[in-house]
């Protein structure tokens, strides 16, 4: 390194040489002697030196470039400064992993794209989002699925709990699915059965299901959704001997299962102490019989939700004898069972039959207790009138039933009458092709007598569909009585709970106005618009109904909210149009106009 009085003279030669040392001063004696810089007419270059000047020119670089460095590690510290000043880099990783598996996890199934998105944002939440396993738990493998994807999540999940779901369902875009797909992701899961917490199986036949079973055979410790579903349940085929035994029979943690058209045997091990039983798909001899129907209920006592689906039914002719209740009806023919004690099941609260078969259903129906059941579904079950007694049966002690759909089933008018007035907390009915659906049974839910209360008044949805028997008046009436007072189109102003201020002067007017117009016949072929200014359904301001003391007791009903005219081809525009001026929402077909555009939804 040269210090600064070199590089001076370096870098300015000339001027260095241009002043004379004393020594060289010549007197006024003397004769003139000439400078360097008159011997020469060109500067002379003996003392520029090109080594030194490169010298100095790398060396301020040295200088520069470090200085650089440090300022960008100063700026560095500086922004890491700065961030820290945020909350969210003062989270700690436990805090911060949690909001991750909350944001990622928060539904049924994995957000793939939130956790692309969270790794993206800095390298620290990346790491964060790596060394999570909970994050990592969701492995779902199938046709259209990547096996590497779920090798990578079995690695990062570590020791966590895992939620396994297989879904090799028979497409067309798909081709055919091969059993041997099945059975590497089967291999591929298989070391950690003792992590598993749900597992879902859907497979195109009974033979993929058994081979793929045959690999449960380690214990289950923490399994608690079972589910395995076969798509073809209609196939007929000799796999009638299950992979016995699953998971070794020890799942003491198991809470729900699912099986469609799966043959287990009927294991009990698998159908003890559960809150949730779905089955389904079972035909001719693979349908379970009602002894292990009620053995299954039995052995769990506090079940929640039950659902019976696509069986067949139980031959009457194969049972050993029949036995019928006192009644004057014949439709209570119950099955023999081999144990007629009543099972008790204080904690369902939804049951869902669908073509579960009329002669099981109903034998299994009267062997229940159900007092906190809140919904129920029957369908296609013919004759329900049974299964409707033993709800009324139920009521006379506690039954907080808020859900009821019938659909395509027969059914007792008067006893489905005798039914509905024990179901206070009613608040959606949904009857979907019920035919014995007349107008006499659908006044009850107007304005009742005066020594009776209203029938169902939280009711807030009400389904018709395809029930074409119903008229306009009935529906126009139900809507009327159940307006809150003073009330005029929707949407609906919030109003005190009052009673009703009288208006005999205005009802009476409106009822001698009513009974002067003349009503058209049935046989006219008078417009939609004609008639419904003939039945008032025009009117922005509906009569108010007369009501008795014992409901001003109970309260009025509520308004309604929902109601579903799909295939009531009875019911107009107009009607319709009317309808949504006091009720929120009402479905109705589409029709479509002459250019095929939808004008009425």
């Amino acid at each position: 390194m040269c210090d600064s009085s070199t590089l001076k003279n370096a870098a300015y030669p000339d001027k260095a040489s241009s002043f004379p040392r004393p020594a060289d001063v010549a007197g006024p004696s003397s004769g003139f002697a000439r400078g360097p810089w008159l011997s020469s007419p060109r500067r002379s270059t003996a003392n520029l030196s090109i080594p030194h000047l490169r010298e100095a020119l790398h060396s301020l670089e040295s200088k520069m470039a470090t200085l650089l460095s440090e300022r960008d590690l100063l700026e560095s510290r500086l922004e890491q400064a700065v961030r820290l000043q945020s909350p969210v880099q003062r989270l700690p990783n436990d805090l911060l992993s949690s909001i991750f598996t909350i944001a990622v996890l928060d539904g049924e199934e994995e957000d793939s794209i939130t956790l692309s998105n969270l790794m993206l944002v800095c390298q620290y939440w990346r790491d964060v989002a790596v060394n999570t396993p909970m994050l990592w738990t969701r492995i779902a493998m199938g046709t259209h699925r990547s096996v590497d994807r779920a090798l990578l999540k079995l690695d990062r999940s570590r020791s966590a709990p895992l939620y396994i779901c297989l879904d090799f369902s028979p497409r067309m875009e798909h081709g055919t699915v091969s059993t041997e797909s099945i059975v590497t992701a089967m291999d591929l899961i298989r070391p950690a059965i003792w992590r598993w917490k749900t597992f879902h199986l859907t497979v195109p036949s009974r033979p993929q299901a058994h081979i793929a079973l045959t690999r449960c055979k380690e214990q289950a410790p923490l399994l608690e959704v079972l589910s395995v579903r076969v798509a073809h349940s209609m196939q007929e085929d000799h796999y009638s001997t299950p992979p016995l035994p699953l998971f070794e029979r020890h799942t003491p943690r198991l809470r729900s299962s699912s099986f469609t058209s799966f043959n287990f045997n009927w294991d009990i091990a698998l159908l003890s102490n559960l809150r949730v039983l779905k089955l389904g798909g079972y035909w001719n001899g693979f349908s379970p019989s009602v002894d292990v129907i009620l053995r299954t209920l039995r052995a769990c006592p506090q079940l929640e939700e039950l659902v019976l689906r696509n069986m067949s039914d139980v031959d009457p002719e194969s049972c050993a004898s029949l036995i019928s209740e006192a009644s004057e009806q014949d439709d209570y023919v119950l099955a023999r069972v081999s144990d007629t004690r009543t099972i008790q099941l204080p904690r369902l609260r939804k049951a869902s039959f669908y073509y579960s078969g009329n002669l099981r259903t109903r034998t299994v129906f009267s062997l229940l207790s159900f007092p906190a059941l809140e919904s129920i579904e029957l369908c296609y079950l013919d004759n329900v009138s049974p299964i409707l007694e033993s709800l009324r049966k139920q009521s006379l002690t506690v039954l907080p039933l808020r859900h009821l759909r019938i659909e395509s089933c027969f059914l007792n008018e008067l006893r489905f009458a005798r039914l509905l007035p024990r179901l206070p907390a009613l608040n959606s009915l949904e009857l979907v092709d019920v035919e014995d659906v007349t107008p006499n049974l659908m006044r009850n839910f107007a304005t009742p007598p005066v020594s009776q209360t209203w029938v169902c008044p939280k009711l807030t949805t009400l389904s018709l569909e395809g029930c074409t028997s119903i008229d306009w008046e009935t529906l126009r009436s139900i809507v009327e009585s159940r307006l809150p007072p003073h009330s005029r189109a929707f949407p609906r102003q919030p109003v005190a709970r009052q009673e009703a201020p009288a208006r005999p002067a205005m009802s009476m007017s409106s009822a001698s106005a009513a009974s002067q117009r003349p009503m058209a016949s049935s046989s006219s072929s008078s417009s939609a618009s004609a008639f419904a200014a003939t039945a008032h359904i025009l009117a922005h301001q509906p009569s108010a109904p007369a009501v008795s003391s014992a409901s001003h007791a109970m309260g009025r009903p509520v308004r309604l909210e929902s109601m579903d005219l799909t295939r009531c081809h009875q019911i107009s525009k107009e009607m319709v149009q009317w309808l949504r001026m006091y009720v929120a929402e009402v479905k109705c077909e589409t029709v479509k106009s002459v250019w095929g555009e939808p004008c009425l939804s």
